[in-house]
């Protein structure tokens, strides 16, 4: 279940009850009245299944509920209610199927922006990165794949080739491009000075690292596993399951890649610095390929879902 709170205008409050009561999907709805400030309006909130999350949202949209008051929806994570329970089995579809658009569009705008701590996280992912090629260390390699923060301006990639057209596509592109190049410019001066004050050695990346190779070395298997990360990625998102981010975080090699890259640029080691720039486009390449196609196929499962309950297909509202 998602808790709903609205703020509205004064006398539009008994046009969004009769929304929220159209709706089997909502349930506990209560009234404020004047109980907003700024802006000013009635407080509205119910209890609203995931699953109608799409249509509900749409409704007070309609309404201009978003340009003149607010509209604000977060996760519950226990409703003990019998009119909760109802309100889920007269919802259509599962809740573990649905897909809040609204709210999947504002998490990768949000996360995939350039702020300082994308590109910190970033450049810190990437010198694990780095260091783990030179030492030949599959934990670091883990450790610089979960605190990389790439994916999200890859589903924002994905979600904008479907929905928002260029602007959003090039905002995330954009973001991704400048914060590899920023974190690979920091990873190659630091390799730089750790050359300069014997840290690292120039032969280091000569010498047989087969726990890390992969890394460098792309092949079939690293496009296919890209594409499954991306799948899992962009259903991890739409399902909330953060767990399988995780995973999904730990399967691609795109911040390693990134890491090896510039250690190689470093020590000149023109080889590794071309197999990891391939290993990093094709990775990033399978995953919004992967992504897309995840997105268009559950629009297309839940139209239909939609559809067999005589209900309009939800989707993006604007």
């Amino acid at each position: 279940m998602l808790h709903l709170r609205a703020i509205v205008p004064t006398g539009r409050t008994d046009e969004v009850c009769a929304a929220l009561a159209d709706n089997p999907g909502a349930t506990n709805v209560v009234v404020i009245p004047g109980a907003a400030r700024s802006p000013e309006g009635d407080l509205v909130t119910s209890d609203i299944a995931r699953e109608a999350a799409n249509e509900i949202i749409k409704a007070l949209q309609d309404l201009g509920i978003e340009r003149d008051g607010a509209i604000t929806v977060e996760q519950i994570d226990l409703t003990l209610a019998v009119s909760a329970d109802k309100a889920k089995k007269l919802a259509p579809g599962h809740g573990d199927d649905a897909v809040v658009w609204e709210q999947l569009e504002h998490n990768v705008r949000e996360n995939s922006e350039l702020t300082w701590s994308f590109i910190v996280f970033l450049a810190l992912a990437t010198q694990l990165a780095g260091i783990a090629a030179l030492i030949d260390s599959p934990v670091l390699v883990i450790g610089a794949m979960v605190l990389g923060p790439e994916f999200a301006a890859v589903a924002a990639i994905c979600y904008g080739l479907i929905f928002r057209g260029p602007q959003m596509v090039w905002m995330a592109t954009r973001n991704l491009v400048i914060g590899f190049m920023i974190a690979i410019l920091v990873t190659y001066v630091c390799a730089e000075i750790s050359l300069m004050i014997d840290v690292i050695r120039p032969g280091m990346l000569d010498k047989p690292r087969p726990q890390t190779a992969f890394i460098y070395s792309p092949d079939r298997w690293s496009f296919i596993v890209a594409l499954l990360a991306g799948a899992a990625g962009v259903l991890s998102l739409t399902a909330a399951k953060s767990s399988a981010l995780v995973g999904v975080f730990i399967s691609v090699t795109t911040v390693p890649a990134a890491g090896n890259l510039a250690v190689a640029m470093a020590l000149r080691h023109w080889d590794e610095f071309r197999g990891s720039l391939l290993q990093l486009g094709v990775n990033i390449l399978g995953m919004v390929i992967a992504g897309v196609l995840t997105l268009v196929v559950q629009r297309v499962v839940w139209r239909l879902v939609l559809r067999r309950r005589g209900k309009v297909a939800a989707g993006p509202t604007t």
